[in-house]
């Protein structure tokens, strides 16, 4: 979905319409730039709206807790105050060099001008990993979840929680006030989650049954039960159940963008103390880019994007100031 003004070229394009990309794009904005964002998502908001827009946020600045949906929901706000060109269900496949910037094509065969580009694209295009045993597609949106789109969907359910990572423990708490009862499966007794939140899970009436493994599924048009194995013992049991979440992490590529010349380092994009990849003109903010000290952080990655924004005005017009001052001087007019 493009706007008509799609063959115009803009100051900046960013790529990625999650919470780094929205505040780029209100950053941007705030100085003056024109702006496109690239996402191939049918909405803005990236994860927080793709994946879990029911789970609460507990580290964003000003919010002792919010819920991922209210956070893209002002994010969104935010970042479209300056009125962007959107550019959403379209993926970036290719970059090409010219005298006044780059051209950005999409899989749809949109050729995109601009000046400067930040990626913005998180951890890439990501899908769930799955548990890899018989009839799990046969059961995805019947009993099989790897997500939670809306609280309501397990009001009343018996419900089994897969993983042992923060989503698996997020989960366990925040369904906690829906589902009729609640079991954590994880195939062993160490978890990657937050010591609060195992603490809390552990203190709560969520049952756990540690060294077990989903090993069948059960059910005739709808998940009834699942078969659980314990991993050391090898011993089966059934366990009856409406409804399984699986939280073992997610697959993720960086797509088309590998392609484009850039230092690739572990799936992220190398960039310098600008933000600045190897291409001149191009950045890269958020959990897409590594350097020496990098943290996946939400409040550390809208930093990234307002100076890589900052490195980008002053990449276009080498006489502006690299810090406009703050906003609570400025007049702003949108």
């Amino acid at each position: 979905m493009a706007s008509e003004m799609s063959t115009q070229q803009v100051d900046v394009t960013i790529i990625g319409g999650g919470p780094c990309g929205l505040f780029a794009s209100f950053y941007a904005g705030l100085r003056g730039m024109s702006v496109r964002i690239i996402d191939s998502l049918p909405e803005l908001g990236g994860q927080l709206t793709a994946l879990y827009p029911e789970k609460y946020v507990y580290d964003v600045p000003g919010f002792p807790k919010v819920l991922a949906k209210d956070l893209a929901k002002d994010l969104i706000t935010q970042g479209t105050q300056f009125h962007p060109e959107l550019v959403l269900e379209e993926t970036a496949t290719e970059i090409q060099k010219t005298d006044e910037g780059y051209i950005l094509r999409t899989a749809s065969g949109l050729e995109l001008p601009t000046k400067t580009v930040i990626i913005s694209a998180g951890a890439g295009a990501f899908s769930p990993t799955k548990i890899g045993i018989d009839r799990e597609d046969e059961f995805v949106g019947k009993g099989i979840h790897y997500g939670v789109k809306d609280k309501a969907t397990f009001q009343g359910k018996k419900l089994a929680i897969v993983g042992g990572g923060d989503s698996a423990f997020d989960w366990c708490l925040n369904l906690d006030d829906t589902a009729d009862a609640i079991t954590l499966v994880h195939r062993r007794d160490v978890f990657k989650a937050h010591e609060d939140s195992i603490e809390k899970v552990k203190a709560s009436r969520v049952d756990m049954k540690i060294w077990y493994a989903v090993k069948e599924l059960h059910g005739n048009g709808s998940l009834t039960g699942v078969t659980l194995e314990h991993t050391q013992t090898k011993e089966q049991e059934h366990f009856p159940c409406d409804a399984v979440i699986v939280n073992i992490g997610f697959k993720s590529s960086l797509g088309p963008i590998k392609e484009w010349g850039l230092n690739i380092v572990k799936n992220q994009i190398q960039v310098d103390n600008h933000y600045e990849t190897n291409l001149p003109g191009v950045f890269a903010v958020g959990d897409v880019c590594t350097f020496d000290g990098k943290l996946k952080l939400i409040a550390t990655g809208v930093g990234e994007a307002a100076t890589a924004v900052c490195f980008a005005k002053t990449y276009i017009d080498p006489d502006a100031k690299l810090f406009p001052g703050h906003s609570s001087d400025m007049e702003i007019s949108h």
